[in-house]
């Protein structure tokens, strides 16, 4: 399944942060730099692809799903050692699975491999966890879809 993402960001991050890493991920999606994306995700998202065929399978992914993302908001990070999960508020809309252009609350995976942070994995964060990981979310807040990953 097709899960891409990335825009806006309020706020600054310390360089290097797993909510920074997070960041320039989303932005280099968004604005089509894959290449770049390359660099911020995990061996096992890489799947043993060189990043020449990695970027241009998520071009063709995006195109064919019409993605659009309008604006992102990372939030702080949990971290426990060597993994951290980043909550993520997404604006965008696609094709197949938010055709509306909900707002979707996302939660990320990142690993720390040879000393600095890497995206691993996505889901989408069903509605009775979104007070857990945004607490300022306003009641009633609901993502679209399904838990999916990269």
């Amino acid at each position: 399944m097709l899960v891409l993402i990335a825009p806006l960001v309020v706020g600054a991050f310390e360089a290097g942060s797993p909510e920074e890493t997070l960041r320039r991920y989303l932005t280099a999606l968004k604005e089509g730099h894959f290449e770049d994306a390359y660099d911020l995700i995990s061996r096992a998202m890489k799947g043993g692809k060189e990043r020449e065929v990695w970027a241009k399978e998520q071009k063709a992914e995006m195109a064919f799903a019409d993605v659009k993302i309008f604006e992102f908001e990372v939030y702080p990070a949990k971290v426990e050692g060597d993994h951290a999960r980043v909550p993520n508020v997404l604006s965008s809309q696609d094709r197949f699975i938010n055709q509306l252009g909900l707002t979707e609350h996302e939660l990320y995976t990142l690993v720390r491999e040879d000393g600095t942070w890497k995206v691993d994995q996505q889901v989408i964060v069903e509605p009775p966890d979104i007070p857990k990981w945004f607490p300022t979310a306003p009641k009633g807040a609901a993502a679209s879809g399904g838990a999916t990953s990269h």
